[in-house]
């Protein structure tokens, strides 16, 4: 039975909403020096990298709703599989600039297909 697409977006719209939470109060100096603030919101990037993929599968008109969802699975492919060299710098960079938008194009979208 395959999974409907809104619960991959809920899936987004919650590892956004625990990464906000994870550095409400943070900089990106305190970002870097807080290794499970760094686990944490890693894990919910592949997360969020993982579920945009799969709604790609499951619904590619869905998909290319979302901005930049090829750059997203990509970051998750580089959190997972170059964790060796994640740059602190860089998913700070990202959490700043490029989840709020992420987050509230997800909650339009869910707004419009109506809650899972």
């Amino acid at each position: 039975m395959q999974r409907d697409p809104r619960a991959f977006l809920w899936d987004v719209r919650e590892s956004a909403v625990a990464i906000q939470s994870f550095t409400v109060g943070m900089d990106a100096a305190a970002y870097a020096a807080n290794e499970m603030a760094q686990a944490a919101v890693e894990r919910k990037f592949e997360i969020m990298g993982e579920a945009l993929n799969q709604l790609a599968k499951l619904d590619a008109t869905l998909a290319a709703r979302i901005p930049d969802l090829p750059q997203i699975v990509a970051f998750r492919n580089q959190l997972i599989h170059g964790y060796a060299a994640v740059n602190h710098s860089t998913v700070w960079n990202v959490i700043q600039t490029s989840l709020p938008p992420l987050l509230a194009c997800v909650r339009s979208l869910l707004q419009e297909l109506g809650e899972v």
